[in-house]
């Protein structure tokens, strides 16, 4: 799917419901747009340059509430957008201000509603914070909004009555041979080349792409786990198409991956080494993830997350100041400030593997799936990782130093709406003195009129 021009850092985006057909079957979708008039899937690119502030006015114009939030910028935990943690729905016909800075950060990011299932609706689209310095800017020529390439599912059934856990009909692309990966999830890495890379739910790379092969058309595939996985009629398929070249379907082949991407072989560019080095942790939890037949929901430690009707936030500014006092029970984690959390989540639950999302920071992969080695030198960090297969015991790493309410889940969007979630209240004496923007006692009262 094609990514039209981006707006930002200052914008409004309008969600609505439209018909659409992106891969020739029609339905109705929740999507977002600069203007009433420019509703699209997917949403509008927006992009700004490290060190700005975003102003992003929401604006609901469903039948339904809605909520946004954008994956991994640090900052304000009342602006990360997650119902029931941060923040109460938007309900229909108002709008919010989400509003955040970017002091510090540069990379691919992209925002999504983080309400029930409605991203799978089509309610999402790419964030890009551009650097000034970028310090592998030296290695391309172009990087615009024609060069944001979007992956996404695609469901001929709208979320509501999709199923519990449904198949998607299509791999939507936007947008031959080898690629040098430079960042990943908003982290700069060492330059990797690679000639094929294995993304997961929530994930984002850039890589520089050298067009020095004979002008014409070429095959972009992106071959799924489930579902269809062939390429037959352009399906999980795009064209890279070179100027002057004629308006035709490509003739290449696929080839087997010979230099596939290893997770374990991405290191940071910079501030390599995990936090705590290879020490102990001062905080080191197992969550386990299970999943029951019977109630067919997701846990986590033995508690399945259900939204509460009083978001985390809203429990701790008014006085709950433990995680045995914070609802939902059994999956709130109380951190305290500034300590190196190890996280440790087995692999091999039904449906797995499972990418896990942390919202607040980006963490040190320490241990990845499909290897058995721990790195404390210079490990991939990230913001999502998949935590692998039966056998595998992902470890990662992260550093308490982002008071808030943040959530940690599965970024497929089915697994979160049964359970796959827990909370971590990090350093909730510092959230308690937290300045709350004014606006935060009229997202309550929008709660209490949904």
């Amino acid at each position: 799917m094609p990514v039209r021009s981006g707006v930002g850092p200052n914008a409004d985006l309008h969600i609505m419901n439209k018909n659409i057909s992106p891969d020739g079957f029609n339905r109705s979708a929740v999507l977002a747009g600069s203007s009433p008039s420019s509703i699209e899937f997917p949403g509008p690119l927006i992009t700004g340059y490290k060190g700005d502030a975003f102003n992003l006015n929401v604006i609901d114009s469903l039948t339904d509430p809605t909520m946004l939030r954008s994956t991994s910028i640090h900052g304000s935990a009342w602006a990360d957008g997650p119902v029931g943690v941060t923040q109460c729905p938007i309900s229909p016909g108002h709008s919010f201000m989400y509003t955040f800075k970017v002091p510090d950060q540069a990379g691919t990011f992209w925002y999504h509603s983080h309400l029930s299932t409605q991203y799978c609706d089509g309610l999402r689209g790419a964030l890009v914070v551009y650097d000034h310095f970028d310090p592998h800017g030296s290695r391309y020529d172009i990087d615009n909004d024609d060069t944001v390439i979007t992956l996404a599912d695609w469901y001929h059934t709208p979320a509501p009555s999709a199923g519990l856990v449904p198949t998607p009909d299509a791999t939507l692309i936007n947008g031959l041979g080898r690629y040098t990966i430079i960042e990943v999830d908003g982290i700069n890495v060492q330059p990797l080349t690679v000639d094929s890379i294995q993304t997961f739910a929530g994930q984002r790379f850039s890589f520089v792409l050298t067009a020095d092969q004979p002008i014409a058309n070429y095959w972009v595939r992106a071959k799924p786990n489930l579902g269809t996985t062939t390429f037959t009629g352009g399906l999980n398929s795009a064209i890279l198409r070179y100027t002057t070249a004629p308006e035709a379907d490509p003739t290449t082949v696929q080839t087997p991956s010979i230099i596939p991407m290893v997770e374990t072989n991405l290191h940071p560019l910079l501030n390599a080494a995990a936090p705590g080095g290879s020490g102990p942790a001062d905080v080191a939890i197992n969550l386990a993830i299970a999943f029951n037949g019977t109630t067919r929901k997701f846990s986590i430690n033995g508690a399945t997350f259900s939204p509460p009707t009083v978001p985390v936030l809203l429990q701790i500014i008014s006085g709950a100041q433990t995680a045995q006092s914070l609802l939902p029970a059994g999956s709130v984690y109380s951190l305290p400030r500034n300590k190196v959390i190890e996280l440790t989540i087995p692999g091999g639950a039904a449906g797995s593997p499972h990418p896990i999302h942390l919202h607040g920071h980006e963490f040190s992969v320490i241990r990845s799936a499909g290897s058995s080695t721990y790195n404390y030198d210079n490990p991939v960090q990230r913001d999502v990782v998949s935590v692998g297969l039966a056998g595998d015991n992902v470890t990662i790493r992260f550093t308490t130093d982002n008071p808030g309410p943040w959530i940690l889940h599965c970024h497929i969007d089915w697994h979160l709406e049964i359970g796959l979630a827990v909370v971590f209240a990090e350093d909730i004496p510092s959230v308690m003195t937290q300045n709350i923007p004014p606006r935060m006692p009229l997202i309550s009262t929008l709660m209490e009129q949904s």
